[in-house]
């Protein structure tokens, strides 16, 4: 294979085109096998499998499911769950590791593979560059009958260990929340779990079809969310992504709260709480530049990483820290997950809220946001941004512009076929044009999709 099967966040791609297709499914869950008989020394893996609302989910998990099988591995089969709950339930199944079909907060044409070890923590790179190579031998798969199991209970076990996280005989009585799905995988379990709490609940994008996940909902677009919030004078709400385990938040007028300010929320808490172990919050390069100042003045240590959760649970991994996420709503708590999680996100928020008697808008009121401005190219090709110069020199010239004023951050997408510009800065229309300027040679280098 000439390209990198694996991205930032597994195997991704549109349903039935390569390399989600059947045939390349059940050459990657036979390929999975083989590698995981081998890091975790058992003949016959067990892997724990999930999938979010998207139409194509079935016959993908069907499709990896025969590959694996094929190779004497078995699977056990939750059906509609999070992300997260996957990441939760293979270390208390003794799982060999976990698979979850989704891809996450794209849109319903696309679906993915994402897969973990068996301590609930992401499939590691040298594992998936294994796999890569593994893949590449072996061109064919045997039909062979999947050797599936499915539980319906395991999701139980799941929200007891969210339970378990909240201070005891924490309630929500009182409190008037929205909750958007995103049509996704917590639909039928979020709504029901917070009201078992004790709130009065109304939601939105609670209704999937397998066509309309993250349509105009969710996370990625919470303005129904906080239309709602406004015109019901509730407490607040919460919007996840299409597999749960992003959040952003919004408080009782109708603000956006996205991962900066819970990052600054729980930070700030815990270190007038003196529970910050370490005093250090882990956040990405993306990370708004009033958060930063924020923990400055608070004292906190910043840890910075490159996008992606798997990089900011590793870094928390390494220096014994408690807290870390990224803008777009991957939070992690890692002293319950190595993975970020929606639910228990905004779990652990409202209760830290309650401990604190404090309203959603205080949250709003820790930090001053810099104007962002954020561009998505799509491209044809993802070049080496260091073999493309004339673009190159772009984004130097933008940095020059801005010097001490702000921050240019220029990536690939690791899910999509996407140029990401950031620009960070005083002046919102300064900061547009600076990147509509590198947006023009990128279309032109890279050419546009």
């Amino acid at each position: 294979m000439s390209q990198k099967i694996f991205g930032t966040d597994g195997v991704r791609g549109i349903a039935g085109q390569a390399p989600l297709t059947p045939a390349f499914i059940r050459r990657l869950g036979a390929s999975a096998a083989r590698i995981y008989k081998i890091h975790t020394r058992t003949d016959h893996p067990v892997f724990v499998m999930g999938r979010d609302t998207r139409a194509s989910g079935t016959w993908i998990a069907k499709a990896f499911a025969e590959g694996a099988g094929s190779e004497g591995a078995r699977l056990i089969d939750l059906g509609v769950v999070s992300t997260p709950a996957i990441a939760c339930l293979v270390p208390r199944m003794k799982a060999s590791g976990g698979v979850m079909i989704s891809a996450s907060h794209n849109p319903a044409e696309f679906n993915g593979i994402k897969l973990f070890g068996s301590r609930g923590r992401k499939c590691p790179d040298t594992w998936e560059i294994q796999m890569e190579a593994d893949i590449e031998k072996h061109a064919e798969v045997p039909q062979r009958k999947a050797q599936v199991r499915k539980n319906s209970k395991a999701l139980a076990k799941y929200l007891k260990f969210l339970l378990d996280t909240l201070p005891p005989r924490f309630s929500l009585k009182g409190l008037s929340l929205v909750i958007d799905c995103s049509n996704g995988a917590l639909s039928k379990i979020a709504p029901a779990f917070l009201r078992r709490l004790g709130a009065t609940v109304m939601s939105v994008g609670s209704s999937p079809n397998g066509r309309n996940i993250n349509a105009g909902v969710g996370s990625q677009h919470p303005e129904k969310m906080q239309a709602l919030v406004r015109r019901k004078k509730a407490f607040g709400g919460l919007a996840f992504d299409g597999d749960a385990d992003r959040i952003v938040l919004c408080d009782e007028e109708g603000r956006l709260l996205d991962g900066d300010y819970v990052l600054a929320c729980v930070a700030h808490i815990l270190k007038t709480e003196k529970h910050l172990r370490g005093n250090t919050v882990v956040t990405t390069v993306m990370a708004n530049m009033g958060l930063l100042k924020a923990l400055q003045a608070w004292g906190i240590d910043v840890e910075t990483t490159p996008v992606g959760d798997r990089f900011v649970s590793e870094c928390l991994e390494l220096k014994k820290g408690m807290i870390g996420g990224e803008q777009s709503g991957h939070i992690i708590f890692h002293d319950h997950l190595p993975t970020g999680d929606g639910l228990l996100t905004g779990l652990q928020i409202l209760a830290m809220l309650r401990r604190q008697q404090r309203p959603l808008s205080w949250i709003y009121s820790l930090m001053k946001k810099y104007p962002q401005v954020l561009l998505n190219v799509h491209v044809k090709e993802k070049k080496p941004l260091d073999h493309c110069l004339d673009l190159k020199q772009a984004i130097l010239d933008a940095e020059k512009v801005l010097f001490d004023r702000g921050r240019v951050v220029v990536r690939y997408s690791g899910t999509e076929p996407l140029l990401r510009i950031m620009m960070e800065g005083p002046s919102a229309d300064e900061l547009q044009a600076l990147a509509e300027g590198i947006a023009a040679k990128a279309r032109a280098i890279l050419g546009a999709a």
